[in-house]
């Protein structure tokens, strides 16, 4: 097809539309001066390499928005984007070319040499003049907006583009016009601060030369605006060759992949993103009255989230915005004016459900599509397969997804996505199981982020399948994991993601540092993954027999070596390591469940048994008695912890509240314990780390249900010196904010009014010393022994003792 030259202000030569990247005013003008102008080719602004990709954008299976993706091929974590959306004016030129017939081409700098950017900068870069470089990058659509009397670009753009159309009569006046602009700031600005596009302006003008010896003028071009003055400039070939001489290359592959609104957006930090693309979405694809039709939008919304909007609601918004507009002085409503209006009307003056609107619409959560024809490495392929096998679609809106991993599909759904984990596709976070604590639910949080494509790019190096580079990439972890706690979680995460077949490697592993590492803080935070895995073989089917030696292994170790780990630490280290305590604490208790459960498989193999070996386990835990020793050897260590006074006094009064917990202390030695900790030789410090260790973590319904300790705590608090009171007060300010606001209301009662004071039911239960409504004969006696010491004995005269009991009788 040969091009016809078109009429109006059309400059003699190529046809050259510069355009505003995701505007769809200038997409609407981009279609209307292509079907004046009918060109025999079109050019646009992209990377060479893409050029067989573009009659995939034919395929009624590639929805926009959608992004050409290139990486290198070495590194696939070296990568970039061109995203186009429906109302990107480049978009709209491929489609244009695809449906008439004309060879659509992309001219931009290959991204063989902009991947390779990364590693440096080009030659005449790194001699450009400190002076030049200095010029601050500036954004063009700004400074004409400043200059046309606007203190918002995207407010000037819409009065100046979007609600004025393309040029009914003249279709290339707008583009004459933005160009004329351009020429300006290009001469009062030069590059603006983006010596790059001296080297890409340089390759599009080579190509462009190319098109027209081929073509002749019957050529169009769709590029950014900025770029417009330097492709009408006259250069030599010669020096535009030079720019381009001794620029670095990778190797590049590209591909469609599906892109988002939200990407779009600036705020994502996309160089060339818009504010608004959900709304310039809207008005690009909206027939006619796009305010009403928009505002329509927003009524459907609220009233989805439960708010009471009607049909006058959107009467009444679309007339508000429409005056907002004539008052402003607006062709017509824009964005502000109908953001305006729906927070007056619809919103009733609150920001809150506007955030939603903004959040769901104005940017939106649209996701675009990719055939399967598209190229893509195996792994990806693999990937979709699974999707669609699975029924679990990428979408751009995060969403939640409940699993059961009773049920087959759910299973499968949760190995996959753990698998993903394994490989760095971050695809689905895992949440709080919803109304169960057990191990056969899960909750997950999907949302698909265009990166993503990169990420499965990069795992492609570990094999073609989920499975079978999850499992490569779990070995290669396991090799090169430093940290004993690095193993086990990694043990953790191959059971979850169904990957027995890695397990023997992570097993050797584990063994190997297991064997090494003589840091109990290490074994203690190693223990509790463990344990964890012991207990997904029911769910998911899983032989974890050979986890379980390895586990009651470090369990000894542990034992062994944590009550000398305790002594003399500071504060910080204390905190840690009551950290560790808690954590061995609960898996001790998961442990005996999971060994009961394998106590058939306990005696395995020569391969399990050199695992447990290497560790120091006795290859017997899984019996009944294995079990009982286990915990009876823990007490003892909460024992020895609770009654060292080198310990640290946050790890003591710890040990005496989980012994207290699990029954093994009755309340009155707990009461001993506590009373000895917070005697008046105990430094205030000390006492105050104990009740931290004793009371924290849910210790407040203790002291109310048990108010013989909250007597002693306090007396011992109303006995703290006031010099040291100062000290003390940040350590207990933290224990007990840390409790429920109903407990320390309760507690704060107790004390105020004091526990003699109840009524019922509760005035016949015992009551904490002191706090009775009559004297205590018992605790005066008590005193008398003291007081005879201090007295001596001459100072008793006959018939006096009576009434000295009377007295200190009175007195407590």
């Amino acid at each position: 097809m040969t091009g016809t030259a078109g009429t109006g202000s059309r400059q003699p030569g190529p046809l050259l539309l510069g355009v505003r990247h995701h505007g769809p005013g200038s997409a609407r003008a981009v279609r209307a001066a292509l079907d004046a102008a009918r060109p025999a080719t079109v050019l646009i602004e992209g990377p060479p390499e893409a050029d067989a990709l573009i009659p995939l954008a034919a395929d009624p299976d590639l929805r926009p928005p959608v992004a050409l993706l290139a990486h290198a091929v070495d590194e696939p974590g070296r990568s970039a984007f061109w995203p186009f959306a429906g109302f990107s004016p480049e978009w709209v030129a491929v489609r244009w070319a695809l449906e008439h017939g004309v060879p659509a081409r992309f001219i931009d700098l290959p991204a063989t040499h902009t991947l390779a950017w990364d590693a440096g900068p080009p030659p005449e870069e790194e001699a450009r003049p400190a002076d030049e470089e200095e010029r601050v990058r500036f954004d063009p659509l700004a400074v004409l907006a400043g200059t046309a009397g606007y203190d918002d670009p995207e407010r000037w753009w819409e009065d100046a583009v979007e609600h004025r159309g393309p040029g009914e009569r003249d279709p290339f006046a707008p583009f004459e016009a933005l160009a004329e602009a351009m020429g300006a700031l290009r001469e009062r600005y030069g590059a603006g601060g983006r010596p790059r596009d001296l080297v890409r302006e340089a390759h599009m003008r080579l190509r462009l030369r190319a098109a027209r010896k081929e073509f002749g003028d019957a050529v169009a071009v769709v590029c950014g605006a900025w770029h417009v003055p330097a492709l009408r400039e006259k250069t030599t070939v010669t020096a535009d060759r030079a720019l381009l001489k001794g620029l670095p290359k990778v190797k590049a592959d590209l591909t469609w992949v599906p892109w988002t609104h939200r990407r779009l957006a600036r705020s994502s930090g996309y160089g060339a993103g818009i504010d608004s693309p959900g709304w310039y979405g809207h008005l690009f694809h909206a027939p006619d009255r796009p305010v009403e039709r928009w505002l329509t939008k927003v009524a459907g919304l609220l009233r989805e989230e439960d708010r009471i909007v009607s049909s006058a609601h959107v009467i009444e918004a679309v007339r508000l915005a429409e005056t907002l507009a004539a008052m402003r002085g607006r062709p017509l409503p824009g964005l502000g004016e109908t953001t305006d209006a729906v927070r007056a009307v619809m919103c009733e003056g609150s920001d809150v459900p506007l955030a939603l609107v903004h959040d769901r619409l104005v940017v939106g959560d649209a996701l675009g599509e990719v055939p399967e024809s598209a190229p893509a490495v195996p792994l990806q392929r693999d990937l979709v397969r699974l999707q669609r096998t699975l029924r679990i679609k990428p979408e751009a809106l995060e969403r939640e997804l409940e699993l059961d991993l009773r049920g087959d599909t759910d299973a499968a759904r949760s190995r996959l996505l753990h698998r993903l984990r394994l490989l760095g596709i971050g695809w689905g976070e895992p949440g709080p199981a919803r109304g169960s604590t057990g191990t056969f639910r899960e909750t997950w949080r999907l949302r698909w982020e265009p990166e993503l494509s990169v990420r499965v790019a990069e795992a492609g190096v570990w094999g073609t399948t989920v499975a079978g580079a999850a499992r490569a990439r779990a070995e290669a972890d396991a090799a090169a994991a430093g940290a004993l706690a690095d193993v086990t979680a990694l043990a953790e995460r191959c059971l979850l993601a169904g990957l027995p077949d890695a397990l023997p490697a992570v097993m050797r592993a584990l063994a190997d540092r297991a064997a090494l590492d003589t840091d109990v803080g290490h074994l203690a935070q190693a223990l509790p993954a463990l344990v964890r895995s012991l207990r997904y073989g029911d769910v998911r089917g899983t032989d974890t027999r050979a986890l379980a030696g390895v586990a009651a292994g470090l369990a000894e170790r542990i034992f062994v070596g944590l009550p000398p780990a305790c002594a003399a630490l500071d504060t910080d280290a204390a905190e840690r390591m009551r950290g560790h305590v808690d954590a061995v604490h609960t898996a001790v208790g998961l442990l005996g469940e999971a060994l009961v459960g394998t106590a058939a498989g306990a005696a395995v193999g020569a391969d399990d048994g050199a695992a447990a070996s290497a560790t120091g386990g006795e290859g017997t835990a899984g019996s009944p008695d294995g079990l009982g020793e286990l915990r009876q050897r823990w007490q003892a260590v909460l024992r020895a912890l609770a009654a060292r006074d080198t310990v640290a006094g946050v790890i003591r009064g710890r040990a005496v509240r989980l012994l207290l917990d699990e029954g093994e202390l009755g309340a009155g030695d707990a009461a001993r314990a506590m009373g000895l900790a917070l005697s008046p030789g105990t430094p205030p410090a000390v006492a105050a780390a104990w009740i931290e260790g004793f009371v924290g973590g849910g210790g407040g319904l203790l002291l109310v249900h048990d108010e013989r300790l909250l007597g002693l705590v306090d007396t011992w608090l109303t006995g703290v010196p006031a010099e040291a009171f100062t000290g003390v007060l940040p350590l207990l300010r933290r224990t007990f904010a840390a409790y429920d606001p109903g407990v320390r209301r309760t507690l704060g009662e107790l004390v105020r009014r004091g526990p003699g004071e109840r009524t019922g039911a509760a005035a016949r239960r015992p009551t904490a010393p002191g706090f009775a409504a009559e004297p205590d004969t018992e605790r005066a006696d008590a005193v008398l022994p003291v007081l005879r010491l201090l007295l001596g004995p001459d100072g008793h005269r006959p018939g006096t003792t009576t009434h000295d009991k009377s007295l200190t009788r009175a007195g407590a």
